[in-house]
């Protein structure tokens, strides 16, 4: 693919078309319901909610990759996430983001990112893509609150 906008996310039941989002900032999550990270939904909503009307696109990609921290199918991750932390910004099926099967759109972020990510190293770390720059925040050592400092909407 010729650019991030090139790739569709697949939702549960519908699709997003990322070229529909190229004046957008988007921030990709790799997320799991049973992980001690979890309550960054909560922080993930909060940025949804306060930067949602001024640009701000997040995904979230179900992963269960991290010691089968997301073991749920697509229905039943979008319904843990809308019951327990209000979520409403859009929950892809659930994604690989590393190794042979790992979903494109992963694989570009990675390679794409500044500088360039091998391995996603655990639920919850986030691409920011801004003005056509893809900045990673690793999941264990970046809080949301990180994001928000580098979203300058």
């Amino acid at each position: 693919m010729s650019d991030i906008y090139s790739y569709t996310v697949e939702l549960p039941k519908s699709e997003i078309a990322l070229s529909d989002l190229k004046d957008k900032t988007l921030l990709f999550v790799n997320v799991a319901s049973k992980c001690g990270l979890t309550p960054q939904y909560k922080e993930l909503q909060a940025l949804h909610e306060s930067y949602g009307n001024k640009g701000l696109v997040i995904i979230g990609f179900p992963c269960n990759q991290f010691k089968a921290q997301e073991p749920g199918t697509d229905d039943e991750v979008l319904q843990f996430c809308q019951l327990n932390y209000g979520v409403t910004f859009p929950i892809a099926k659930k994604a690989d983001v590393n190794g042979p099967e790992t979903q494109p759109i992963w694989k570009y972020l990675k390679e794409h990112s500044e500088p360039p990510v091998e391995n996603i190293d655990w639920n919850f770390s986030k691409f920011l893509v801004k003005d056509g720059k893809i900045t990673w925040f690793p999941a264990r050592t970046t809080k949301v609150s990180d994001v928000e400092a580098a979203l300058s909407l």
